[in-house]
């Protein structure tokens, strides 16, 4: 970036800031009023995409405070992409930071898990696996199978009741949560995303196949977390998520 550009970078987030030295309104005047309307659109137009991001993060911590951590955000989180339905990647680990929010421990996972439905919703599609191409495979070849899940999928693992906490902001008459840990797996199978709670077992049987672990590999470790993990509950729910777009027996 030039030192241009670096100036008027940091005069477009930093109200406080002049306009640049040298910029026009097109007309050849300097740009002082026009360059403060355009500095407040594109403000507004982030907290915006902030907002619809995460309406749990915000009606967790109130619109007022909201519109104050996001003006805080856009200054030091600038958009990498003019795609600005991706905005907010790293709002999950600033409001972490977040000294104002550090009694609210579990709301970076609330916005992490809002992050997840938003990249869910924007990924790739993907011919999910058909349940009876599965059965089809013989048992030795199923259990040394390698699993490539959809694009869409996405896993939080949360310390926080952190799927039933998004309900109670977001769902008007969802009852308190309980002071449970949750993993959520987000899935895909049709337009919009779909919130799982996982029995215990199940993240870690998901994250070892994402780590290009086989199946009777990750069947351990899932056992190792939960001796009575159901694998067969297990796959038989992501066959119906349409989750696995590719089941390949290894070398």
């Amino acid at each position: 970036m030039s030192l241009t550009q670096t100036r008027f970078h940091d005069a477009l987030l930093t109200g406080a800031q002049l306009a640049p030295d040298g910029l026009s309104d097109g007309q050849g005047r300097p740009a002082g009023r026009r360059f403060d309307v355009y500095r407040n659109n594109v403000a507004v137009s982030l907290t915006e995409a902030l907002e619809q991001g995460f309406p749990a993060v915000r009606n967790l911590i109130g619109p007022d405070r909201f519109k104050s951590m996001a003006g805080r955000f856009l200054r030091q989180h600038p958009p990498e992409t003019p795609m600005i339905m991706h905005y907010g990647a790293a709002f999950p680990a600033f409001l972490e930071a977040a000294e104002p929010l550090a009694h609210i421990g579990y709301l970076g996972d609330v916005a992490r898990l809002e992050q997840a439905q938003r990249e869910a919703y924007h990924a790739a599609d993907a011919t999910p696996v058909d349940a009876a191409a599965l059965s089809a495979l013989p048992p030795d070849d199923l259990v040394r199978s390698l699993v490539r899940f959809a694009p869409a999928l996405r896993l939080i693992r949360s310390a926080w009741p952190v799927l039933a906490i998004w309900r109670y902001a977001t769902e008007p008459g969802t009852p308190k949560p309980a002071a449970i840990a949750q993993d959520v797996l987000i899935t895909r199978p049709d337009f919009d995303p779909e919130l799982t709670d996982l029995p215990q077992g199940g993240a870690s049987f998901v994250t070892a196949l994402m780590n290009n672990s086989t199946l009777s590999a990750a069947l351990d470790t899932a056992l190792s977390d939960a001796p009575d993990f159901d694998l067969q509950n297990m796959l038989g729910l992501l066959l119906q998520r349409q989750a696995i777009a590719a089941i390949t027996p290894s070398e």
